[in-house]
């Protein structure tokens, strides 16, 4: 009886310890809501940019753990592209679907190739130059080196990126990337058949039937041990895996989450980047397997912990055994390569020194630790696992419009594809939209629309027709309008931008008036800050839309291939040539800027006082209204500001200070240059 009474105290115990584990994941990775809201902007993101780039042939594919929903600290995010009209067949049978005249044809040849990998082999004469660069002869064939490839494109979309795997990899200020060039089927391998046979129970069958349909990838990488390492691709199944996720339920979603940060703060604690020989990904493969093999029955908050275990024990059985079959081809063992004879001896005896420690290793862990200790001080303690009390409303709302807000931007300057994309946001049909989906493709108006006003405003600015000027200008303003009406409070100062550069002062002055009464609201949110008991009062229980138009501001985006006002050309030319997009700058402080540039040529004592304000502002803020990244840009303003002004000791302060900064903006030779034009 005693023996009973221990077993069930232990479990009772492990229970309390997984709500308690569960509840801290919440905080730490995201709720059920969190994750979906996630999942959902940059799925519309990617959506819009796809179908508005349908004659441009160029697709693109968010991946990896930010897809997916995480967002731990320090993850990279990853992109894969491919052309739309190169397609690669397993056999020659599948040409039939294909105009062979349109698309280039690619066949896959893996007779001689390890599981997972094969050869690509050009079927048709037409190419583009990198394809054509990167081809080899391989038994009287042409066919595209992985290795030339690679080498070709691993800087196509980000400059000065290096090779990492099959990516293109570097670092935007403190946000690492990996960009993969790769090519698309159609079609489902041969190779991963049986997978679709294994799917008795998960997952359901209307997501076999998606996964299947969607085909898959190949990244540009060969197999260490194959007999063309150089020249082979790996099969990626990176758009199955997304679907598999976005099919979990949020305790597997949270065990996936657990046996990363594990891996991350235990198992390769202290390791060199060469001694880290399990990945992030070999912890969702033995997820999968474990949800499909239907070992543990009710994935549920009280049995998170044994489904960690459970997962960590299959990881510890494929390292003692030398095998880790990947999930879709499990032929494909993919320790082959580097975990194997000493190596795998060494990984092994670390994973069982964790084993014997049972779920005490958890305690290694700095982020999951407190979860345990705290069950443990507090084995009474009543956990709720109840998720909508997990996340307040303000918190959840600032982390939906940071989302929104980092996913907004869809590359390009040219009206007719600014416009393409306009009208795709308005066309796009996803039965039915979900709510965040719907604001995400508000704030995508608004953000489109003033890109082409501007667009519009410089292709017309020369022109000596007064009749297409008017035309031109009458569009501008009514899209600026449009996007004010869509957008957050900043987007206002966009009209007053435009009035500006349109000589239009005293209007522009009406609208910098405007906003800076709505800017000084106690319950504005800008920079996530926020006064939350006014935030509340003012906008609580209100709709996204309601609450993005009225009591949230935004940083204003200035993209370096478009003219915004003459001040700044000089900035957006350098910062364009470093590779850098944009320039981000505070709303006060773009604010202040347009106020003084306007009562120049109005009232010089107003002027003044701008500038005072202006100074002020930058030279005492604790980055509540500058943040770090915006501080170059914003010692830059002030300069310029002062520059015009005559006070060239003032501006030359400001100059010297804003090299001091953090060079987020990549402006550090347009400084030189106005430090040259003041000496």
């Amino acid at each position: 009886m005693d023996s009973v009474n221990i077993t069930t105290g232990i479990e009772t115990g492990i229970q309390h310890m997984s709500e308690s584990m569960f509840v801290g994941l919440c905080h730490t990775l995201g709720t059920s809501q969190q994750v979906a809201m996630r999942r959902d902007v940059i799925d519309i993101q990617e959506m819009v940019r796809n179908k508005a780039n349908g004659s441009n042939p160029n697709m693109m594919l968010y991946s990896g753990s930010r897809r997916e929903g995480f967002r731990i600290k320090g993850s990279d995010t990853d992109v894969m592209f491919w052309f739309n009209n190169y397609k690669v067949i397993w056999d020659l049978s599948q040409t039939q679907f294909y105009n062979v005249h349109r698309q280039v044809l690619i066949l896959s040849v893996s007779s001689e190739s390890p599981p997972g990998f094969t050869l690509l082999q050009l079927l048709t004469p037409r190419a583009n130059i990198r394809v054509f660069s990167a081809l080899v002869t391989v038994n009287g064939g042409l066919y595209i080196s992985s290795s030339k490839y690679r080498e070709i494109t691993c800087s196509a979309i980000m400059p000065n990126s290096t090779v990492h795997g099959p990516c293109g990899s570097g670092a935007i200020g403190p946000l690492e990337y990996d960009t993969a060039q790769c090519f698309a089927c159609d079609f489902w391998p041969p190779s991963a058949s049986s997978w679709i046979d294994r799917c008795h129970t998960w997952p359901q069958p209307q997501v076999v039937r998606d996964i299947v349909r969607s085909g898959c990838h190949f990244v540009a990488i060969g197999h260490k041990l194959g007999n063309h390492e150089s020249n082979e691709w790996r099969i990626s199944f990176s758009l199955a895996e997304q679907k598999l996720v976005y099919s979990m339920n949020h305790c597997q979603f949270l065990t996936y989450g657990l046996l990363k940060l594990f891996l991350k703060e235990v198992i390769n604690n202290g390791l060199g980047d060469n001694e880290k020989l399990l990945c992030s990904y070999h912890m969702k493969t033995s997820v999968f397997w474990m949800i499909q093999q239907n070992t543990i029955h009710n994935w549920c908050p009280q049995n998170l912990l044994k489904c960690f275990w459970y997962c960590f024990k299959l990881i510890l059985k494929w390292v003692y055994e030398g095998v880790c079959p990947n999930f879709f081809i499990p032929e494909n063992n993919m320790f082959l390569s580097n975990i194997h004879g000493e190596t795998q001896n060494r990984l092994f005896v670390r994973l069982f020194g964790f084993y014997e420690k049972g779920l005490a290793s958890l305690l290694h862990s700095p982020s999951l630790s407190s979860h345990i200790i705290n069950v443990l001080y507090n084995p009474r303690l009543s956990v709720c696992t109840d998720e909508h009390t997990l996340v307040s409303e303000i918190e959840f709302d600032k982390e939906i419009f940071w989302e929104m807000y980092t996913k907004k931007s869809l590359p390009s300057s040219d009206v007719y594809l600014i416009m393409n994309y306009v009208n795709t946001v308005g066309q796009v049909r996803v039965s039915p939209l979900t709510q965040y989906q719907v604001l995400m493709l508000q704030l995508l108006t608004a953000y489109l629309l003033h890109k082409a006003a501007f667009t519009i405003q410089n292709m017309y600015s020369s022109t000596t027709e007064n009749k297409l000027m008017y035309i031109a200008d009458r569009m501008s303003c009514q899209m600026l309008k449009l996007a004010a009406k869509f957008g957050c409070i900043s987007y206002r100062l966009y009209i007053a931008m435009y009035y500006y550069k349109t000589l239009r002062y005293t209007e522009a002055l009406s609208m910098i008036e405007m906003t800076k009464v709505n800017l000084a609201q106690s319950y504005v949110m800008y920079n996530w800050t926020v006064d939350t008991e006014r935030y509340t009062e003012a906008v609580g229980g209100q709709s996204w839309s309601s609450k993005l138009r009225h009591a949230v501001a935004l940083d204003i985006t200035l993209n370096n291939r478009i003219i915004y006002i003459n001040e700044l050309m000089t900035e957006q030319m350098v910062s364009l040539q470093n590779h850098h997009n944009t320039l981000i700058i505070p709303p006060l402080v773009v604010l202040h800027m347009l106020e003084f540039l306007c009562y120049r040529h109005i009232d010089t004592m107003r002027a003044q006082t701008a500038l005072n304000d202006l100074q002020v502002l930058v030279h005492n803020d604790q980055g509540l209204y500058v943040g770090v990244d915006s501080r170059d840009i914003s010692w830059q303003i002030l300069g310029i500001c002062q520059q015009i002004s005559g006070n060239l000791q003032a501006a030359l302060y400001s100059y010297q200070q804003a090299l001091r900064q953090y060079p987020w903006h990549k402006i550090q030779s347009a400084t030189l240059m106005r430090i040259h034009e003041l000496q």
